[in-house]
């Protein structure tokens, strides 16, 4: 896949992909992709860049299924290669996986048929195979309950992340690997992959994806550093609105942070 296909973190020269950036990382969802919706009108690179916005904004809101479905059919049609067509089956399994772990409907058959698309599509080198890795883990350990599986392909998404310089996929790695860790039992691992989650998210400037990691992180500390941590994602949630939504209410010591791909 191109960078142009891919959500890059606003790093380059170009002023419209760094407001893009600005915008994805507040949570403001519509607005990036309506910057670039001129150019994804022509351009399937573009328009596979648009629909994993809204893509995205499903998954933090658990709303705006009807325009994600759009913008993936409008980018599905403009697809002429391979790359771009896998790039776009990436994005529709991972908006069926999103209905499905958020309880809007189950499709999770349909999330599993359009990741192997993906996969029979992407060339071996490319960077969105670490993508569609990481969200091969997501239906192994959420809809199949095989944290193996999902942990080695939380691994290997975790290793093309780094190769590829994906900081931002590398904060959803080791967010999830920690996760399993902790499952495990292994807290000092735990402690240590949600810690490297945050890190990257703060230096990224990710900021619609600092209160999952500071709940996750809290969740494996002691007090009162576990009451810091949970008293400013608080102050992150209501700063954005309430998104992610699905975090309302698990803002406590006894609420358990669901675990969305987020």
């Amino acid at each position: 896949m191109s960078r142009s296909v891919r959500l890059d973190h606003g790093e380059g020269d170009d002023p419209r992909d760094r407001a893009v950036w600005r915008l994805r990382s507040r949570g403001c969802w519509d607005d990036a992709a309506a910057l670039i919706a001129p150019r994804a009108e022509q351009d399937a690179a573009v328009a596979v860049r648009r629909a994993a916005l809204l893509v995205e904004r499903c998954m933090f809101t658990a709303g705006g299924w009807a325009e994600a479905e759009d913008a993936l059919r409008s980018a599905e049609a403009l697809a002429v290669d391979d790359v771009v067509r896998g790039a776009a089956a990436c994005e529709r399994g991972q908006l069926a996986y999103a209905a499905t772990v958020l309880g809007v409907r189950d499709r999770a058959d349909e999330a599993r048929a359009a990741l192997g698309r993906a996969a029979a599509l992407l060339p071996p080198n490319s960077p969105v195979r670490s993508v569609l890795d990481f969200r091969r883990g997501l239906l192994a350990e959420h809809l199949a309950d095989n944290p193996q599986a999902a942990r080695a392909a939380y691994r290997r998404a975790h290793a093309g992340a780094s190769a590829h310089g994906d900081a931002l996929l590398s904060s959803f790695t080791w967010r999830h690997l920690a996760g399993l860790a902790l499952r495990d039992g292994e807290l000092t691992e735990a402690r240590h992959g949600f810690t490297e989650s945050l890190r990257l998210r703060e230096e990224l400037g990710f900021l619609v994806g600092m209160a999952p990691a500071l709940v996750a992180l809290a969740g494996v500390q002691g007090e009162p550093e576990a009451g810091r941590l949970r008293a400013e994602a608080q102050r992150l949630f209501r700063l954005l609105g309430g998104v992610p939504t699905w975090l309302s209410g698990v803002l406590s010591p006894d609420r358990p942070l669901p675990e969305t791909g987020c």
